[in-house]
């Protein structure tokens, strides 16, 4: 009883951390897209006038970058590339993995043979060399990044969902329905989507912390978002060539905004995980 309530209250500290972090978050987002909206963020011109690489201070907290740019501020501009793209990629996911997947777990027959090896070929292939073949051909972009990430996941939505379905569909009441001539639709829509989606949120929020990390990946390769786009991957890249000479501000705080991201959804995603299975 001790062990399990010092259990519970680890993962319960566990998951308010990662909502706290995610919160934090959350407002530097609306809080860059508020002062974008007012056209407050374009220091280009400004940033002619600062000195290049200057070290934190008072003026620069996380001092500036190779072209006198407040890394803060791009720092923070980031977050919204990176909750743009992770939303729009989720999205895309879902809206080509879930109706698939309920159509092949529910039909069954060559539809699912067909879908089932195409989806799991796309599977079997590593996400980062995948994503970056993908985002190669689609070129740069926050859409195009967006459709790449969603090619990467729609096969893990499509297995979970076709799974779930195929439990589903040989319960009583869903044979009941089929047996009293309810249309297919019906069927898949009323008794099967609302049991299948329960464990989404799961894989939802593990997806969006790993999605994080490979747009991070082709931002760090030049092939995620314009190069006039603050996103984390990218400033990592041109702060690699300062980084030997001592210069560690233009690494550390996008190094750092990334990381404490992909903890905050890990946390969420383990804590959600470990309640689903009790």
């Amino acid at each position: 009883m001790i062990g399990s309530k010092i259990q519970d209250d680890i993962s319960k500290n566990i998951r308010k951390t990662g909502f706290i972090i995610l919160i934090f978050y959350s407002i530097a987002v609306f809080s860059m897209l508020f002062l974008d909206s007012f056209n407050l963020l374009d220091f280009s011109e400004t940033a002619l006038n600062n000195q290049i690489y200057a070290p934190p201070s008072i003026s620069h907290l996380c001092g500036t970058d190779r072209l006198g740019r407040d890394v803060c501020l791009r720092t923070l501009q980031g977050s919204t590339i990176a909750f743009e793209v992770v939303f729009l990629s989720l999205f895309f996911s879902l809206l080509v993995g879930l109706p698939l997947g309920l159509i092949s777990g529910y039909f069954g027959g060559l539809i699912d043979k067909f879908l089932s090896i195409v989806m799991d070929t796309i599977f079997s292939i590593p996400v980062i060399l995948l994503s970056v073949v993908i985002a190669f051909i689609f070129g740069r972009g926050v859409i195009n990044a967006a459709l790449a990430l969603c090619i990467v996941y729609s096969p893990q939505y499509f297995r979970l969902i076709r799974n779930q379905t195929l439990l589903i569909k040989s319960e009583n009441y869903v044979e009941a329905a089929n047996i009293s001539g309810v249309s297919n639709m019906t069927v898949i829509f009323k008794y099967i989507f609302p049991n299948v989606i329960t464990p989404l949120p799961i894989l939802l929020t593990l997806n969006a912390a790993d999605s994080v990390l490979v747009l991070g990946s082709l931002g760090f390769l030049g092939l995620g978002v314009p190069a006039n786009v603050p996103e984390w991957g990218s400033d990592l890249n041109l702060a690699l060539t300062a980084l030997p000479t001592g210069i560690w501000w233009t690494a550390l705080y996008p190094g750092f905004a990334m990381f404490f991201l992909v903890l905050a959804l890990s946390f969420i995603g383990e804590d959600l995980e470990e309640n689903f299975n009790k």
